[in-house]
């Protein structure tokens, strides 16, 4: 899989979420901070990952700030990209089945390494619903931002 990951800060849990993707098997396209001459800033980093989510070079992001909640915002700016921020596996997880988000936001100041390795071992393993109610909500989400599902 082609996952885009942007940070705006080169941090070790951005050093190691890059890491550990490629140890997993990913193509990782790297934004902001983790790539010379992109501006690093969270919110032009973000963009650059989510935007590269709708325009199909990646199939998925992944968006790091200090918080996590600037790139979270920035990204889902973004029409056609749902970006959650996730402290935890149980949120990773359900994310990618109730929300079907295609964008993992990630506090650079929160996580550990194993913290983040429980987050991408859920949000892997996990795939959206086929529920029709978790159905209609994110296409009720894509409606409101004027995107088909």
């Amino acid at each position: 899989m082609r996952i885009a990951v942007s940070s705006d800060m080169d941090e070790p849990v951005a050093r190691h979420a890059v890491d550990e993707l490629r140890r997993r098997g990913h193509t990782v396209l790297a934004y902001g901070a983790l790539r010379p001459g992109d501006r690093k800033d969270w919110a032009w980093s973000a963009e650059a990952a989510a935007r590269a989510v709708t325009e199909g070079a990646a199939d998925q992001a992944v968006v790091c700030c200090w918080t996590g909640t600037g790139a979270s915002i920035a990204a889902n700016k973004v029409p056609g990209v749902r970006a959650a921020l996730c402290a935890d596996a149980y949120t990773a997880r359900g994310a990618r089945v109730w929300n079907d988000a295609n964008a993992l936001a990630l506090s650079l100041r929160t996580l550990s390494g194993p913290v983040l390795g429980e987050i991408l071992d859920a949000w892997f393993a996990a795939s959206p619903s086929r529920e029709p109610e978790d159905r209609q909500n994110v296409a009720h989400v894509s409606a409101l931002e004027g995107v088909s599902s």
